[in-house]
């Protein structure tokens, strides 16, 4: 008798991660991978980005570039043809209160984790497979709960917009056979947690009603869902991946 089917055959597809050196969207790149997709890595030129090889194609980015991002995913589409599924995994958190905050940093955490996910899409959307291709945006509880003081406002208003960017998105793009859909994590075990002192990790903990952080590969997995079969009537949704933290 038959197993049951994976979560992704990924062979034959092409995904596009921007974030690629980071703790979630290096996951996803091993997952990707190992599943079968050839893979476009991109990420800061000083962050660490895998070694290139027939299947990867390594590609510094400045997610926040307008010229950069056309000029990558553009490079993707050269290189192996098509984009099946288009991952955006860049972020920065903020922290402190509003009274504090300088406008530099606000828009900076705005830029980053908002501005380049439009950008993403907006380029990305020409490559794209047709019917298909899946995008999957990384979102935050701090988006669906208002951010907390281990965030900021920026990051909280930022993670909040990227969730209606993607329900406008799988209006607009739905007609094409595209799917659009977000990830709002809690807390995962990524170096972003570093900052945290011994206390503040005990207080974040003890608020989780499941009392640990999601770890990066568990993140992997919820986006290789949602770029699967297994998903494919879903788009415009929020998924929340907190551990209980916030229920919505």
């Amino acid at each position: 008798m038959a197993g049951p089917p994976p979560l992704l055959d990924a062979a034959g597809r092409v995904a596009f991660v921007a974030g690629a050196a980071g703790g979630i969207g290096g996951a996803t790149v091993e997952l990707l991978r190992t599943a079968g997709a050839r893979i476009v890595a991109a990420d800061r030129p000083e962050t660490g980005l895998p070694d290139p090889a027939d299947d990867l194609l390594p590609l510094t980015l400045d997610a926040v570039n307008d010229g950069e991002v056309a000029a990558a995913v553009d490079a993707a589409a050269e290189r192996f043809g098509v984009i099946d599924y288009l991952i955006n995994a860049v972020g920065i958190t903020g922290h402190g209160p509003l009274a504090g905050m300088k406008l530099d940093d606000w828009q900076r955490v705005l830029d980053v984790n908002l501005t380049s996910a439009f950008l993403l899409t907006r380029e990305g959307h020409r490559h794209l497979r047709r019917p298909g291709g899946s995008v999957v945006l990384l979102s935050s509880t701090n988006g669906l709960a208002g951010g907390t003081q281990y965030s900021g406002a920026a990051y909280g208003a930022a993670k909040a917009g990227l969730i209606n960017l993607t329900r406008y998105l799988a209006k607009e793009w739905a007609p094409e056979g595209l799917r659009v859909n977000c990830l709002a994590p809690g807390p995962v075990a990524t170096p972003m947690l570093d900052r945290l002192a011994p206390e503040e990790h005990a207080a974040l903990l003890g608020s989780i009603p499941l009392r640990r952080y999601a770890q990066a590969e568990e993140i992997a997995a919820a986006i290789a869902f949602l770029c699967s079969p297994h998903a494919a009537s879903m788009t415009g949704t929020v998924t929340n991946v907190s551990g209980g933290l916030v229920l919505d």
